[in-house]
């Protein structure tokens, strides 16, 4: 396979994944949703997961998103630095939202700022977002889909507090916000937190978090002991599914952390709704391809 082969075979092979990625949940999101189901005892939450499973296989059978906001495109990109086509991923990437907007169908979802233009295609200015991860001397990418819609996105926020609020401080600031913003987010969330000492980077770990499997934990034991002290209590609160009130509020808490400066102590928050839109595919440098996320997927 030549150059421009490996191009277009890249390209196709992203714009169908991506396209799949709208349709289909992740396997540990479509389990911890049933899980979740089995809990609940009250007519509401039983007929809003129904209304949930009833989406899901009309997506297939009609072969459509699940949701009907499909997102800003986001890429997580992990790749060796001997891959073949380091230089030419982002073009491709673009490329493939492009033609997957198509294939999707995709909802246009790529406004300019400041001309307030939509752009018709899903690719904009720095969009589709790709957050680069470099791997010395390997030959592979794996890359991460994740659709941000705009109902997960609203509870969005990060902060830098004082030192001296601590963790006590976190746990505040993460309840404050879900309890004001999470039903627009589409319950049952998953609830990722970047802890750091600056804004960018614990917005950005904050994201992160959310790209981690269901049943992960911090690989700190504090940090691990925090994720499920925070999941317990927003359980607690019991918002349920959509919001209707129900046995739980959340998928899972996942918290990522980087050194912080010792006078500062920032915090990010992300979250995603339900319809969890997270996939992940690994290349070969032939560019044969490994779908991690949806065992048994064919695209």
């Amino acid at each position: 396979m030549n150059k421009n082969e490996q191009r277009e075979n890249f390209i196709d092979t992203m714009a169908r994944f991506t396209v799949y990625s709208g349709k289909y949940l992740p396997d540990d999101v479509y389990e911890k949703l049933k899980e979740l189901r089995e809990k609940e005892d009250t007519a509401m939450a039983n007929i809003i997961y129904d209304a949930m499973f009833d989406n899901l296989a009309m997506a297939d059978g009609l072969n459509r998103p699940c949701c009907q906001d499909t997102g800003i495109i986001q890429y997580f990109v992990q790749v060796g630095t001997k891959f073949p086509l380091i230089d030419e991923i982002e073009e491709c990437l673009t490329e493939a939202v492009k033609r997957a907007t198509v294939l999707g169908p995709l909802r246009h979802n790529a406004v300019e700022i400041f001309d307030e233009v939509n752009t018709g295609n899903n690719v904009g200015t720095r969009i589709p977002w790709i957050d680069w991860e470099i791997i010395p001397n390997g030959d592979q990418v794996k890359i991460y889909v994740y659709m941000a819609g705009g109902g997960c996105s609203l509870p969005g926020t990060a902060k830098v507090l004082m030192p001296l609020e601590g963790y006590e401080g976190i746990i505040k600031f993460v309840f404050d916000q879900i309890t004001s913003y999470g039903i627009n987010a589409c319950p049952p969330l998953l609830i990722g937190i970047g802890i750091a000492g600056s804004v960018e980077v614990a917005a950005k770990l904050s994201k992160k978090a959310l790209l981690r499997p269901l049943g992960t934990h911090n690989s700190n034991p504090r940090g691990a002991e925090l994720e499920a002290s925070i999941e317990n209590g927003l359980n607690a609160i019991q918002i349920g599914p959509g919001g209707f009130g129900g046995k739980n509020s959340v998928m899972g808490v996942h918290i990522e952390q980087a050194a912080r400066h010792p006078a500062t102590l920032a915090v990010g928050l992300s979250t995603g709704c339900w319809a969890h839109r997270r996939a992940v595919i690994a290349f070969d440098a032939d560019m044969e391809y490994q779908i991690i996320s949806h065992k048994g997927a064919v695209i």
